[in-house]
């Protein structure tokens, strides 16, 4: 390994790391440019579309022939929550190429409103999972196994938005960089 290699170094064996905090040239990019995938959480519309889609996964779920209430609630939660997952905070960088990697190696829950903590967009985005979730359970009729699954669901989404976990990653779910 060179001694001319910067950005972050990590042991093979660590699964939970800390991501490093923006050098002063990251910082200067980010600010160059507006963050345009970041910034649609504050749009008109982009609430409304949390739950149009929660509304036409259940709409899906339904009229899926053998499919019980109790089944489409939990249905309709994991895929809310894994689609949620996916968008917030496995998927790092801009998927557009206007910022020239500045943000490559934060998720869009840490790109939201410049990282700051309890904004109203991240408020929302925090509970509308939550609120899922309340409706799945009662729905569910509190059964103890869909309890269990829609449970795990949702702190899967939840733990990654709290800010004792900002810029911590698991290495198990990420690739290392060369």
């Amino acid at each position: 390994m060179s001694s001319a290699k910067t950005g972050r170094r990590r042991r093979s064996s660590s699964i939970i790391y800390q991501e490093p905090a923006e050098s002063q040239e990251q910082l200067a990019d980010q600010s160059a440019l507006p963050n345009l995938n970041s910034q649609w959480v504050n749009a008109k519309g982009a609430w409304t579309i949390h739950p149009v889609l929660i509304i036409g996964l259940k709409i899906l779920f339904d009229v899926i022939p053998g499919v019980t209430q109790e089944l489409s609630w939990t249905l309709t939660n994991i895929t809310y929550m894994a689609g949620s997952y996916l968008m917030f905070h496995y998927v790092r960088g801009v998927p557009f190429e206007f910022n020239a990697g500045a943000y490559d190696n934060l998720n869009m829950w840490e790109q939201i409103d410049n990282g700051d903590q309890y904004t109203p967009a991240k408020k929302f985005l925090l509970s509308v999972p939550i609120g899922l979730f309340l409706l799945s359970t009662h729905y569910t009729h509190y059964d103890l196994t869909y309890f269990i699954v829609n449970f795990m669901a949702l702190m899967a989404v939840v733990i990654p938005k709290l800010p004792q976990f900002h810029r911590m990653r698991i290495g198990i779910f990420t690739q290392p960089e060369e």
